[in-house]
Formats: C-alpha cells, structure tokens, sequence
C-alpha cells in the first residue's frame, strides 16, 4: 500500500538541537543510483525522502549556506 504523506513541519526559529538533527538527516538520507531511479539510501524510497527534504528545509530556515552546511556536516562526524 503506498500513501503520500505530508513534509515534516520545519519549526522556527531553528535551534542548535534541530541543526544537528538536519545535518544527521542530510547525511545519512542521501540518494542512491538505481535502475529506475535515484532512491534515499537509508529508506529505499524515491529521493528525496522526507526526512532529506526536512533537512534540506531546516537548513534553509536557519539561513545556512552550503559551504556552511558542508562544513556543520563534517563537524556533526
């Protein structure tokens, strides 16, 4: 049975708590090449999975770059 479930909600103002719980979530929920398509690594669901697009939106919703989310990364290892 599939369903189409809602995005996680993005809660503002963003702490260092859901910051860390993003970088965790675009670490781990990232895609996978498959035959017929790219699929979340972790949950073998079509990427993005909500958990990597509720990372991607808390991220935003802090005002983080790239660079400075690459770099949140490699300090959350």
């Amino acid at each position: 049975m599939s369903a189409v479930l809602a995005d996680f909600p993005v809660l503002t103002p963003v702490t260092d708590e859901d910051l860390g719980l993003a970088a965790l979530a675009v670490r781990v929920h990232i895609p996978e090449p498959w035959p017929h398509g790219l699929l979340c690594r972790s949950e073998r669901v079509p990427y993005p999975c909500r958990l990597a697009r509720w990372g991607h939106a808390t991220r935003e919703a802090a005002g983080l770059t790239e660079q400075q989310a690459d770099a949140m990364k490699e300090a959350a290892r």
